[in-house]
């Protein structure tokens, strides 16, 4: 205050109640109490109420009470419901001769320039820890695709605002993250049903992997031949320490050097200067892998949160035993939904 204002500003340094907005801005990000509209425009607001009982009421205990009470209600209309800010207006009638002199300056120079300052400190320490702030619905392909796969069966987001408008109480959680948790309950007790099949009973047994010494030339080529879009890599006693798909070849460019040369000749003389590099050097080490004793319901999550395509299967030493498909999945999925239904009839 004193570096914005001056040392000659005669206004409070720090007002009490910010201490409680940076609990909600810094511990709890995602709470609809801790977005920018609420700290800014509860403080603010909170603050010319109290100011306002404080200058018109001479008891300040009746001066306080309604205070407060015209400060829940103001915030509550214009959807800024700040819970420090009640206390805001406490301060702004009983914070003693130097908060009444300010009169309405302790709305701009104190409340206002204060929580400005907390809520850019909040913004830079969630970008720089990658914390998503403020929290705003995040708008995706796959997030649009789920949503309107679930609206076939189960909730829909009409529902669940539906509900929440029926209620008519605030829930300090937002609105889509409480439909995103909802979904994934969904998803959970749905993929429940599916507990018959394992990993070991789906999954692709005639598969190929490699080593971390082999040439990225050489696992391309298995790739084009076996149709397939990635590799698994193990180590000498067959244990899995990564993953190597078409992508991480591609975006390297190791697969072929010497692609852009038209003759024999050229290419075998580019790859003798320029050998392609090893898979050790291109593949993805944090691999998810599963036992083959897995029922396949734990792989919905996996494969529909998380983006994962190929999931090697292990036996009970920790041994490549095969790898899962999203396609292989779905088709044992399917196999069990479609037994059920002949067992039923």
């Amino acid at each position: 205050m004193h570096v914005l204002l001056g040392p000659a500003a005669n206004i409070p340094l720090l007002v009490a109640p910010m201490g409680a907005s940076a609990v909600l801005l810094f511990a709890v990000p995602a709470s609809p109490l801790a977005q920018p509209w609420s700290i800014i425009g509860g403080n603010i607001v909170s603050a010319t109420v109290g100011v306002a009982c404080a200058s018109w009421i001479a008891d300040p205990l009746g001066a306080a009470a309604l205070a407060v009470s015209l400060a829940i209600c103001a915030m509550f209309a214009l959807r800024c419901v700040h819970p420090p800010s009640g206390a805001v207006a406490l301060t702004a009638v009983l914070g003693g001769p130097a908060v009444h002199a300010l009169g309405y300056r302790f709305v701009a120079e104190p409340i206002a320039i204060q929580s400005v300052m907390l809520l850019c400190a909040a913004i830079v320490y969630h970008a720089a820890t990658g914390h998503r702030y403020p929290h705003v619905a995040q708008s995706s392909g796959k997030g649009a695709a789920a949503s309107s796969a679930a609206s076939n069966e189960g909730f829909t987001r009409a529902d669940l605002e539906a509900v929440l408008n029926r209620r008519g109480e605030l829930l300090d959680i937002d609105t889509d993250d409480l439909e995103s948790l909802l979904r994934d309950v969904q998803l959970q007790a749905y993929a429940r049903t599916f507990n018959e099949l394992t990993c070991a009973d789906i999954m692709s047994r005639s598969l190929v992997a490699v080593s971390a010494n082999t040439r990225a030339s050489a696992a391309w080529s298995l790739l084009k031949q076996r149709h397939i879009k990635a590799l698994p890599v193990t180590d000498e006693r067959q244990h899995v320490i990564g993953i190597v798909t078409r992508a991480d070849l591609v975006d390297k460019r190791a697969y072929s050097k010497g692609a852009g040369l038209s003759s024999p000749v050229q290419r075998w003389f580019r790859r003798s200067i320029t050998p392609a590099p090893l898979v050790g050097a291109l593949m993805n080490v944090d691999v998810h892998t599963v036992d083959a004793a897995t029922p396949i319901v734990e792989l919905v999550p996996v494969f529909a949160n998380y983006g994962h395509h190929h999931i090697p299967v292990l036996d009970s030493n920790q041994r490549l035993a095969g790898m899962i498909t999203q396609a292989d999945l779905i088709a044992g999925l399917y196999r069990q939904a479609y037994a059920r239904q002949r067992h039923a009839a």
